[in-house]
């Protein structure tokens, strides 16, 4: 033990510090001193004694006479030092680690031009990049994926955990960045599969975020989420801006409605669930309604660190006791003893 002869261990900080497992040692300290009383009323009666008046004749005479004492005190001290140690004094560091084996989840953004409309704040695209940072920034050990998919599907960022690294693909995402038009959801849902179909999580999950029906891709959206199922991806597709009531002749109108008929069939073979988004606050509400569904299951283990310190007053005891022996039959012991 490093140190044990400080005198830092009987402090009343490191003391007060310490977890007792037998405390009970503890409280037979105070008869010590009951047993040396004993002892002395016990050796007095058997003990013949000369009676001669003893003056001092000097301060250092008086000073010699107190060195009887001191191999009582080493034994006195050794006994109370044994005592602490049978006592086992320990410090216990406790700490509650979380572990889970998280989630794997692909994000999928639709940024097609129709997602440019006004009818969420200040766009569909900004209201939906504005949620999945919240959605991002509530998540725990999960791997999560973005892709991003107009005419063509692109994995903009692969299953990752750093999490700063994903937000920064989400704030250089726009409009403009593939040129193709149209609207690849089953292209985009195949590259998310693949993408996850030979990880390890717990749960794989799809989220997919559009405002318009398939349109283009070189995969329907239909095979996309059975062959979704087979892997054991679950897909959640989430519906932003206005629903259609019927058809429009005005081609802006009609960009800006959405068919939820295509969204709500994927969700229902990729044994997830469909959401609809009509505003800020709905689409804010649905990654809310996701990120309970999906919860990761955590555990808590509580590690304990013990240290034991029994062995610095065993040590301090046994030079104690070495000190007692040493001056049993020296003057220390013998000096003016009546």
């Amino acid at each position: 033990m490093d140190n044990w002869f400080s005198p830092r261990w009987f402090g009343f900080e490191v003391l007060r510090s310490y977890d007792w497992v037998y405390p009970y040692f503890l409280y037979l300290i105070p008869f010590i001193p009951v047993l040396f009383l004993l002892r002395k009323v016990l050796h007095r009666k058997h003990k013949q004694r000369l009676a001669i008046t003893y003056t001092p004749q000097s301060n250092t005479v008086q000073w010699l006479t107190l060195l009887r004492f001191v191999q009582p005190a080493c034994v006195g001290l050794a006994l109370c030092l044994i005592l602490m140690a049978l006592a086992r004094p320990q410090i216990i560091s406790e700490r509650t680690d979380q572990y889970s084996e998280g989630i794997d989840i692909m994000l999928l953004l639709d940024i097609s031009d129709s997602m440019t409309e006004k009818d969420l704040s200040p766009n569909r695209l900004e209201a939906a990049k504005k949620v999945a940072r919240q959605f991002i920034k509530g998540r725990f050990q999960d791997r999560i994926g973005l892709i991003v998919f107009a005419g063509e599907a692109v994995s903009l960022c692969p299953l990752t955990t750093d999490y700063e690294l994903l937000n920064g693909f989400l704030d250089e995402i726009n409009a403009k960045m593939i040129p193709t038009a149209g609207t690849a959801i089953g292209s985009a849902l195949a590259v998310a599969v693949n993408r996850m179909r030979e990880t390890k999580g717990e749960s794989k999950v799809a989220i997919l975020i559009s405002d318009g029906d398939n349109t283009s891709g070189n995969l329907g959206p239909t095979t996309a989420a059975q062959l979704a199922n087979a892997f054991g991806v679950k897909v959640y597709t989430i519906s932003v801006g206005r629903i259609k009531k019927a058809a429009s002749t005005d081609s802006t109108l009609a960009r800006a409605l959405i068919d939820e008929g295509e969204l709500q069939n994927i969700a229902g073979l990729g044994n997830g669930k469909y959401f609809r988004a009509t505003d800020n606050t709905a689409l804010e509400s649905v990654f809310k309604q996701i990120d309970q569904l999906e919860k990761v299951k955590s555990r808590d283990v509580l590690s304990r660190d013990i240290k034991d310190f029994y062995r610095v007053y065993l040590y301090w005891a046994v030079t104690f006791l070495l000190l007692a022996i040493g001056t049993k039959s020296t003057f220390m012991a013998n000096i003016l003893e009546d």
